[in-house]
């Protein structure tokens, strides 16, 4: 990194303003197009440090055409990017060259043609390939089920410097948050997992697991981090992010010291004190939303045994039938593709996680 760290979205920012636009409005004048930086990226969702300098970072745009435009002028632009735009940005290399066998792009000053981070494409077809359903046309309740928060969060997060296409925020705010009855769906699936394992904690601890009781008590925690994002309509993005997502709501001033007390104890009696706080307090948040009947935020035994446990699933059946639409309400409580399976491998893929989601959902509509 030759300058000062910048934020990505504000360096692509300045990149389209100050390098890609002039070379267009002097080539190609009266083009239309939308320029934004979305998809992958740590920049995209504002989590990016100077450490994300290292691969796959740097001044970078896409620059989204229209149909015909892009199957006359995408090549041609791209070529004509590489010779116009310079070599340097901002004090960073515009050049981002493939290295290793991971697929990673570095910045490398380089001698060769550039190879620029304007990605030139047709809005729609770039929409389709990295949702895995086309938002211009109707979305339906699977499409939202089969497609993770992370990459919802990549559409509608970022920046959109210009939209002369007209569609690109209406597709964002169409993807802004799930419709209602999936809301209150996908909340009720997260109270559902948490009652699945709420009293291993101390199960796990009490026949000598710690180990084990402290992996429960992590997962919990991670599941109930997801919900309270949930419950502040925010995406929950992937793993490296839902803390630095998670710290941005207000009730994580609250929480986060009774997380990370549940995290570091070292036995399952603080353990399981500490998540019964935390329980208590997303309990809270649930009924301050009004969605349903309040329900009761105490935690209480777990049956017979001497665990203490908030009974999740009393919110999760709360929520379902508060659901108006019966095929909603119909549904397994397992949700979207990202709260019943958490391999990088298929989420990362749209055709294997729709697959996923269909062959969970799918049969419930026959």
């Amino acid at each position: 990194m030759v300058g000062d760290f910048i934020p990505g979205a504000e360096l692509s920012r300045r990149f389209y303003l100050e390098a890609v636009l002039p070379v267009l409005e002097r080539e190609l004048p009266g083009l239309v197009h939308s320029a934004a930086l979305i998809g992958g990226g740590s920049e995209v969702l504002g989590f990016d440090t100077e450490r994300s300098t290292d691969h796959n970072w740097g001044p970078r745009v896409q620059l989204f055409l229209e149909e015909w435009d892009f199957r006359e002028h995408g090549a041609s632009i791209s070529e004509l990017l590489a010779e116009r735009l310079p070599r340097v940005f901002s004090g960073f290399p515009t050049n981002l060259e493939p290295v290793g066998a991971d697929g990673a792009r570095h910045m490398r000053m380089g001698s060769g043609p550039l190879q620029h981070g304007v990605v030139v494409a047709e809005l729609g077809g770039w929409l389709t390939r990295h949702l895995g359903f086309d938002p211009l046309g109707e979305v339906t309740d699977f499409d939202w089920l089969a497609t993770p928060a992370q990459t919802l969060a990549e559409v509608t997060r970022g920046a959109v410097f210009h939209d002369g296409l007209r569609l690109l925020n209406r597709v964002r705010e169409r993807l802004a948050w799930y419709p209602d009855d999936l809301w209150r769906y996908l909340l009720a699936c997260q109270w559902q997992r948490i009652s699945q394992e709420e009293a291993f904690t101390g199960r796990c601890g009490e026949v000598g697991d710690e180990v084990g009781s402290a992996v429960v008590a992590g997962r919990l925690v991670r599941d109930l981090m997801r919900l309270c994002l949930l419950v502040r309509r925010r995406y929950p993005p992937y793993g490296k992010w839902l803390g630095s997502a998670f710290a941005q709501l207000p009730v994580a001033a609250e929480l986060t010291p009774v997380f990370t007390a549940a995290l570091a104890a070292t036995g399952w009696r603080d353990r399981e004190h500490h998540l019964a706080a935390a329980c208590e307090a997303v309990a809270g948040m649930h009924n301050e939303l009004g969605l349903t009947e309040d329900v009761d935020p105490r935690t209480r035994p777990y049956h017979e045994r001497p665990f203490q446990v908030l009974h999740a699933e009393r919110f999760a059946h709360a929520l379902r039938e508060s659901i108006s639409d019966d095929a909603v309400r119909g549904l397994p409580l397992v949700g979207s593709v990202d709260q019943f399976l958490d391999s990088s491998d298929v989420l990362c893929h749209h055709e294997l996680r729709r697959a996923a989601a269909k062959a969970v959902h799918e049969p419930q509509r026959s």
